[in-house]
């Protein structure tokens, strides 16, 4: 009887590492809309603000962040509940949106993005005059 064993060679190990690398979990994301724009709450832990990403391209928003879990000194890991360390999510956005005015925060690994409508797609009051 033939067995074939799969060794874990170097080149494989290194094959597997960069296939986690390219992994990102997806962050837990609550949307809520009212008539000035749309308030985006995204779930982040472990991101500080140096080590997140938004960006803007054309009607899509990129979030991107690189968890930092630091490893005391002279300790090594040996078992992790986070595999992957970076979240990545992106979303289509309307073009009734003012992309150039929106505001984030983050705080306590919650960031909170405030997308603005164009004023001209806010609800307005239109005046009545009498004659």
């Amino acid at each position: 009887m033939n067995e074939t064993k799969d060794v874990a060679t170097p080149e494989k190990k290194a094959v597997a590492e960069a296939k986690d690398q390219d992994r990102a979990i997806r962050p837990a994301v609550d949307i809520f809309e009212d008539d000035t724009g749309l308030t985006l709450h995204a779930d982040m832990p472990g991101v500080s603000k140096d080590r997140l990403n938004l960006q803007i391209d054309n009607d899509s928003l990129s979030i991107d962040g690189e968890i930092d879990v630091p490893t005391p000194a002279g300790m090594e890991a040996v078992y992790v509940d986070v595999r992957y360390s970076r979240y990545q999510r992106s979303f289509s956005l309307s073009r009734e949106l003012d992309t150039d005015n929106i505001e984030a925060v983050l705080h306590d690994g919650l960031l909170i993005l405030r997308i603005p409508k164009r004023a001209e797609h806010k609800p307005r009051k239109i005046e009545i005059r009498t004659a």
